[in-house]
C-alpha cells in the first residue's frame, strides 16, 4: 500500500527539549495503534537524507520544537507556509536540515499536499538527555495533538488500553 502520510518526528535528543518530536513519536506509537496507510518515522536530525521518505506523500506532519514568544511547553501548530519560515529560523543546528528538506521537496516538485508541523516551545537546549519539566508535562498533549491531527485527515488511529 503507497504510503498516503507521514509523521515524523524531528530533533535531537541529546539536547533537552529539542529532541521532544523524537520523544512524541516514540510515545505515539506505545500509546496508539496505528493504520497501514501511516507511516511514523524518527526522523532524528537526518534533513537531506528523508527526502525519499517524502517525496510525492499526501499529507506530512512534523513534530519537533518550535520557536515563540508563548510560554515554555506551549503547544504549536502550524500550517502550510507558516512551517518553511518556522525551520528557517534556526532554534537547533537539525532545523536547517528541515529547511533544506522542504527546499529540495519544493525543487523537486514533490512537497507533500498538506504539510503540518505540531510542537513545544522549549525551555532548555542545553546537552543533556531528559526533557525540562515543563516540556515533558506537556509531552502527552502534544502526542494526542499529533494523534487528533492524523484523525481529522481519515486515519484510523486508536488509543490502547493502558
Amino acid at each position: 500500500m503507497a504510503r498516503r502520510a507521514v509523521i515524523l518526528g524531528l530533533g535531537n535528543v541529546l539536547l533537552q527539549d529539542d529532541g521532544v518530536g523524537v520523544h512524541a513519536v516514540e510515545l505515539l506509537r506505545e500509546d496508539y495503534a496505528l493504520p497501514d496507510d501511516l507511516e511514523v518515522l524518527d526522523g532524528g536530525t537526518l534533513g537531506m537524507a528523508l527526502l525519499p521518505r517524502l517525496a510525492g506523500i499526501d499529507t506530512a506532519i512534523l513534530v519537533d520544537a518550535v520557536r515563540s514568544d508563548a510560554p515554555p511547553g506551549t503547544l504549536v501548530h502550524l500550517e502550510g507556509d507558516e512551517v518553511g519560515p518556522a525551520v528557517q529560523s534556526r532554534l537547533s543546528p537539525h532545523q536547517i536540515g528541515v529547511a533544506d528538506l522542504l527546499d529540495g521537496l519544493r525543487w523537486l516538485g514533490a512537497m507533500p499536499r498538506r504539510l503540518c508541523l505540531l510542537g513545544l516551545v522549549p525551555e532548555r537546549m542545553e546537552l543533556g538527555l531528559d526533557l525540562s519539566p515543563v516540556v515533558e508535562r506537556n509531552l502527552g498533549s502534544l502526542v494526542d495533538a499529533v494523534a487528533l491531527e492524523a484523525r481529522s485527515l481519515g486515519h484510523d488511529l486508536v488509543r490502547r488500553p493502558s
